[in-house]
């Protein structure tokens, strides 16, 4: 635990409160000379006491160990607000639809920034009666793969996990489907819009031809 950014956040979230250090001092059963120590870095709450802190401030106790205090005004669930977290160390993908204090492995995640699919990322998407079929031409190595499709409507999330040595490929509803994400380990989160087309269906690259063309140039492109 790091006592400054606790304390930083101890003194925030008290100020704001419009409360003394005595007042405080005073909830907790401690002295306001402790509390004094822990707002300026000389010392740390034990560990027995972060329970009581957050529950004073209604804030959780990894906000409180962030130093950053989540603010989620009405998401309305809106998934199409998703965000997606990756552990650098286990491979592990935590979503959520506002901002949150994650943490996996001791390590203070941020949401992965979402780029739009380029020469390397291609992804290829087939509508197939009440499905789409998604497929992206990429290595799935041990060492460089897809780790993650998406498929994201404003009421609903859709999440298939990928390994290496499998195929870089994935079966999603149709349903109200407004964007793909996929995630590289090595280049991070990418994402396509799926647009309607003139007839009112949900479709993306599903034009046999245009696909062909697209699967030849990635061919020669990446072998």
């Amino acid at each position: 635990m790091n006592q400054y950014v606790t304390g930083s956040m101890i003194r925030t979230l008290r100020e704001s409160r419009g409360m003394t250090q005595a007042e405080l001092a005073e909830k907790l059963f401690v002295s306001d000379k402790a509390v004094s120590k822990w707002e300026n870095g000389k010392g740390y709450p034990d560990i027995s006491l972060l329970e009581s802190i957050a529950e004073v401030f209604g804030v959780s106790v990894t906000e409180l160990l962030s130093g950053k205090a989540v603010q989620n005004m009405n998401v309305s669930g809106n998934m199409l607000r998703s965000k997606f977290y990756v552990c650098p160390v286990c491979g592990n993908v935590i979503h959520s639809m506002g901002e949150a204090a994650i943490h996996c492995h001791g390590v203070g995640l941020i949401p992965a920034g979402a780029e739009k699919m380029d020469e390397q990322h291609m992804i290829f998407i087939e509508g197939v009666e009440d499905e789409y079929f998604v497929r992206i031409e990429h290595d799935m190595t041990k060492a460089h793969y897809i780790s993650f499709m998406a498929a994201v409507s404003p009421d609903r999330l859709q999440l298939v996990k990928l390994y290496p040595e499998g195929n870089a490929e994935a079966r999603f509803k149709t349903s109200g489907v407004k964007r793909i994400y996929f995630y590289c380990n090595r280049d991070g989160l990418f994402y396509t819009d799926v647009h309607p087309s003139i007839d009112g269906r949900q479709t993306a690259y599903d034009d046999s031809a245009e696909r062909k063309a697209l699967e030849d140039a990635a061919k020669m492109i990446f072998g």
